[in-house]
């Protein structure tokens, strides 16, 4: 029987150890955050990384098992657009109001970084 999945497996695209990056400052009724992205040579996010200002270890330690997929993910060869789109619309607390104009409203932190993320580095 052959490998499966062998056949499936992407090479991993690692980033530079010394790369460009940006942080994003968000709120989420009520709730800060900081959103970074590590770029990749050509200008296209190749991981992130979540910081919420006084959460408990189970939200933070989710965020971070987040991340840590979705870094992989990018890595591997998934686009952004395909990637955002599994996690657009999730719904969790916290959700409500934000101060970005772009994204007044968001039903969860993933929600909110998909549609940052989309808006900032899709094709769309």
């Amino acid at each position: 029987m052959p490998d499966v999945l062998a056949d499936a497996t992407l090479p991993r695209k690692v980033l530079p150890p010394v790369r460009n990056s940006i942080t994003h400052k968000f709120w989420i009724n009520g709730h800060e955050g900081y959103l970074t992205i590590g770029l990749f040579e050509d200008g296209t996010p190749g991981e992130l990384f979540i910081k919420m200002a006084k959460e408990g270890s189970t939200l933070s330690g989710l965020i971070q098992g987040f991340c840590r997929a979705f870094s992989l993910a990018l890595q591997h060869g998934l686009s952004v657009d395909d990637a955002v789109e599994r996690f657009e619309g999730m719904r969790f607390e916290p959700m409500g109001a934000t101060r970005n104009p772009e994204i007044p409203e968001t039903s969860s932190i993933l929600d909110y970084v998909a549609r940052y993320l989309r808006s900032q580095y899709g094709s769309e």
